[in-house]
């Protein structure tokens, strides 16, 4: 059995609207081990949020379609599980707070009885009360929240109100999807304080996906780039920041840098994001890369292992033979 909690394997999948398809996960491998801390990162739209409920089934049934590869939770294959099987998964061992409470909290219900509800659906033998209690007590919240309707709380306390809900089941891996977006500086580094004592407390995993790399940086050991439905570069956090190898990588740590050109202008990516309904055969940052070689647009490169097995990268100019590649294009001898 695997040591990995979540370990998922050449997924590809699929959104079927208007009569259109559209690829919003190409081939990703991503895997997350025991009590390890896992950042995912990445502009809008390429597939981040996707990946994490296909994770946990919660993709739209009717308009999505795995097309290929594997998911495995806790050793066990998840890939094409029936609704009522994921409902035994999410929970325990796998939970997920999303990024904005106010959308999943009921607001017409107390916070108090939305913690109970999930208590209650999945450890029916457990006395409710206390556990509440004790939830609201990890998450900081003084137990005279749970009285409290959504609307009456702060973005903070609703966001550790969620927190509350996902821990209840005691998950040994807590996916959170953009946990800390819609909060001011100050909040934002007590909810990640706050997820890293709650990791430490309950010897859980989390895969933190975030488009903030200073956030990623500072909570995870490890790290996953994606870019139009693909992961383009991984490893450790600290390889992965200090040598970015993927053009694309390497314009994501420059913006949030805030590094200016020769012109005193922030930099900033070029071009514009992909269109994920036109599947192009070669990788799909050829088109804003200003160092793409000619075979960057016909075929993906296979991933290369660098820095002592610590990093690993998707990138024609990364492989062994990139130097005599780059000369051919440029059209002299190698």
């Amino acid at each position: 059995m695997s040591a990995n909690i979540l370990e998922i394997t050449g997924l590809t999948l699929d959104y079927t609207a208007r009569g259109r398809t559209l690829r919003a996960l190409d081939a990703v491998s991503l895997s997350v081990g025991a009590g390890e801390a896992v950042g995912l990162v990445g502009e809008s739209g390429s597939g981040k949020s996707t990946l994490a409920r296909a994770a946990l089934g919660l993709t739209p049934a009717k308009t999505s379609h795995i097309a290929a590869g594997e998911i495995r939770i806790a050793g066990r294959d998840v890939t094409h599980f029936s609704e009522d099987e994921w409902a035994e998964m999410r929970g325990d061992p796998v939970a997920i707070v999303f990024q904005d409470p106010l959308s999943y909290l009921n607001p017409v219900m107390r916070v108090g009885a939305q913690i109970a509800e999930s208590v209650a659906r999945h450890t029916p033998s457990l006395a409710v009360a206390p556990r509440v209690k004790e939830l609201l007590e990890l998450v900081k919240l003084p137990a005279a929240c749970a009285a409290s309707y959504p609307h009456e709380l702060s973005g903070g306390m609703r966001q550790r109100v969620l927190l509350a809900i996902a821990i209840g089941c005691r998950p040994r891996l807590l996916i959170a999807d953009e946990p800390t977006t819609a909060l001011d500086v100050t909040t934002q580094a007590e909810i990640l304080a706050l997820l890293a004592e709650l990791r430490r407390q309950l010897d859980m995993a989390m895969l933190l996906i975030s488009h903030d790399l200073g956030i990623v940086a500072q909570a995870c050991e490890r790290i996953y780039v994606m870019y139009a439905g693909r992961t383009i570069e991984w490893g450790s956090a600290a390889a992965v920041f200090e040598t970015p190898a993927h053009p694309y990588t390497v314009g994501l740590l420059r913006a949030a840098h805030a590094d200016r050109d020769s012109d005193g202008h922030f930099v900033t990516i070029g071009g514009d994001p992909p269109n994920l309904a036109i599947t192009t055969p070669g990788c799909p940052f050829a088109p804003r890369c200003a160092h793409a070689l000619p075979q960057c647009a016909t075929s993906m490169p296979g991933p290369v292992t660098m820095g002592g097995g610590l990093q690993t990268v998707r990138c024609w100019r990364c492989r062994p033979d990139a130097s005599h590649a780059a000369a051919d294009a440029a059209g002299q001898a190698p």
